[in-house]
């Protein structure tokens, strides 16, 4: 409740300084896909982009990039989860049919938004405008999402790209606060030998995750990560998502002179680049992966706003 009310107090203090910018909505509400466009950068993935990710797979190995997810999983604010199995009728019996057919089926109650996440381009708004110019109060009911929702966004086969900054920074779990920009982007990237193209999927390996029950009060009270000019600097690449081993992937505490969660304007509001949040680097950091091909298949929940996901990466 404290960490919901100092983050009220900063909304205050900082006056919705990004929704300054909602007063010239065309500079970033007019999609280059069209004024129908729900799907931002996953415009992208092309045939010909998924056949050159397909090329980086040398050695067949693959990489779980999501967590476990459960009723201890550590998630911001009041998010929770809760799974209950159920054996509907098999109470004291021997099943059904002659055969005696047992079986065991799941309801869960919680927020898509929790471990392993992608953010849709409906999650985050500048003054209740989305994507694409896209009004909350037009699209945005209790019973779902009429427009960009979780099941608009296609299979994601892409090259994967890992900057590995707990590395950069020679330290096991870089320290909250630290925020990644152009400078620090790109020095990292030099540092692999790698580039960030048009189309690919850029990842951060800072080892915060490792945080995630063992020291929930230290993972969840700030985190390195993506700074407003990093965010810039990785739209003006046009890569089609960013994620991190970390559950906001920005930088908390915000940095000096920007708004609340800025960086999820810039990179989904701005420019529907989706967001990966407590992706799973820690595998393909160990072996010093740098780029990959990176596969995801989103559940298709008409009209969420999030989903858990388990995306793999292959080397």
């Amino acid at each position: 409740m404290k960490s919901m009310i100092a983050l009220m107090c900063l909304a205050a203090t900082f006056g919705l300084l990004a929704g300054q910018t909602a007063d010239d909505p065309a500079a970033w509400t007019e999609s280059k896909w069209g004024p129908d466009d729900e799907i931002g950068a996953a415009n992208l993935l092309t045939p010909d982009r998924v056949k050159l990710a397909a090329n980086l797979v040398t050695t067949g190995k693959t990489y779980a990039l999501g967590i476990e997810t459960n009723a201890q999983t550590p998630a911001y604010g009041t998010r929770f989860f809760h799974l209950t199995i159920a054996q509907p009728g098999q109470i004291d019996s021997k099943g059904l049919g002659p055969t005696h057919t047992t079986y065991n089926d799941d309801m869960v109650s919680g927020w898509l938004g929790i471990g392993s996440q992608i953010d849709g381009l409906g999650h985050i708004g500048i003054n209740h405008v989305y994507y694409n110019g896209f009004r909350g109060a037009e699209f945005a009911q209790a019973d779902g999402l009429s427009k960009l929702g979780i099941e608009k966004v296609p299979p994601i086969v892409a090259r994967g790209v890992l900057l590995n900054m707990a590395r950069f920074y020679q330290t096991d779990v870089v320290p909250a606060g630290t925020a990644f920009n152009s400078a620090e982007i790109t020095q990292a990237a030099e540092q692999q030998g790698i580039e960030i193209r048009e189309g690919d999927v850029v990842l951060f390996h800072t080892g915060w995750l490792s945080l995630a029950g063992v020291d929930n009060p230290r993972y969840l009270s700030g985190e390195p990560g993506l700074g407003v000019d990093g965010a810039r600097f990785l739209a003006a690449k046009n890569i089609v998502a960013v994620g991190a081993d970390t559950w906001g992937v920005e930088v908390l505490p915000f940095e000096a002179g920007t708004g609340v969660f800025q960086v999820h304007q810039e990179i989904l509001t701005r420019n529907g680049i989706y967001n990966l949040e407590n992706m799973n680097t820690a595998e393909l950091a160990a072996d010093g992966v740098d780029e990959f091909m990176f596969v995801l298949g989103v559940a298709k929940i008409t009209g969420a706003v999030q989903m858990i996901i388990n995306p793999v990466a292959i080397r």
